[in-house]
């Protein structure tokens, strides 16, 4: 389906967001947005700047964070002003370099894994799986590893950091699923615990204790190698590829469009500074503050699911007309 059709120019003859706190001044902006009147709610105006966005760059690459699934019950790192909310997670350092932390690892996993297993889309989800469908957006690019957003119907998207529900072999590369994994940590004596703690993002939950009781390292089915969640942990890696794979989208679109991140990883504002160095424009649509402000075209402060829902459901109603 083709790309909605442009507003009339008209509507973009008014500078918005200009003198707001993180704002930046552009030379020769792109677009140049008409401000909403002060009664609309933070939602209402969301959309509006969202629709007027769409309007002027009709090809997106879109970036989301940890802020797109909280509404599916999975917790975000950080808060709104871009603080840690939870104990620091596991770095890939740790994890492979000490089978305490292994162990300690699989404990809280096992009991967190159900949380993001039986997570569903939220209103997030769906309204991006259908902006990709009216042509809209031409790359997801996903900081998660939830899966939710396939799981709502987008299919051009890149797990920029890996997918939960798979275990790799850090020997042999053999995949598994996770669900298959957390059978054999049963066995293995892992247990739930009577009184866990709170779900922690990514599938992690707090222990009560400061060291989870010893038990045995899950490994390879083939090669008895050390087996570790498909993902790229704190402190490890992008694959090449991948990172390749989005610059050379961001490259054809008009814009980006961040969803529900703070930016604060460097893996994921890599490609806001890539985008200003095309001379992309960018938009955040985030409650609270990301490390990309100052560079930023467009700034909405609503919630993301709310915004997303609204404004799809006036392009969908655009559509319809026609």
């Amino acid at each position: 389906m083709s790309p909605p059709a442009t507003t009339p120019a008209k509507l973009y003859s008014c500078q918005c967001d200009e003198g707001k706190p993180g704002s930046q001044k552009r030379t020769q902006p792109r677009t140049r947005f008409q401000p909403v009147p002060q009664f609309m709610t933070p939602t209402r105006e969301g959309i509006e700047k969202l629709l007027r966005f769409i309007a002027a760059h009709p090809r997106l690459v879109v970036l989301t964070g940890a802020g797109a699934s909280a509404e599916s019950g999975i917790p975000t790192y950080r808060d709104h002003q871009g603080n840690w909310q939870h104990s620091a997670p596991v770095t890939q350092q740790a994890f492979t370099g000490s089978e305490r932390s292994r162990c300690r690892y699989w404990q809280r996993s096992f009991n967190g894994w159900p949380n993001v297993r039986d997570a569903r889309p939220n209103a997030a989800h769906l309204a991006l799986a259908t902006m990709e469908r009216l042509g809209i957006i031409q790359l997801l690019i996903t900081q998660n590893v939830d899966r939710l957003h396939q799981r709502a119907g987008s299919t051009r998207v890149v797990d920029l950091h890996g997918r939960l529900d798979r275990v790799a072999c850090l020997a042999c590369g053999r995949l598994s699923t996770r669900d298959t994994l957390q059978r054999e940590l049963m066995l293995l004596g892992y247990t739930t615990l009577r009184q866990p703690g709170p779900a922690k993002p990514d599938g992690d939950a707090a222990l009560d204790t400061d060291a989870s009781p010893e038990r045995g390292i899950p490994h390879c089915a083939r090669c008895q190698g050390t087996l570790m969640p498909d993902v790229v942990f704190f402190g490890g890696v992008v694959p090449a590829d991948r990172v390749a794979a989005c610059r050379s989208a961001l490259a054809d679109a008009d814009a980006l469009l961040v969803v529900g991140s703070s930016l604060q990883v460097y893996s994921g504002f890599r490609f806001c500074r890539l985008a200003r160095s095309m001379d992309k424009p960018i938009a955040l649509l985030n409650p609270g503050l990301t490390r990309a402000d100052a560079i930023a075209s467009l700034k909405i402060e609503a919630p993301c699911a709310r915004v997303l829902r609204g404004a799809v459901n006036r392009l969908c109603d655009s559509h319809a007309t026609r």
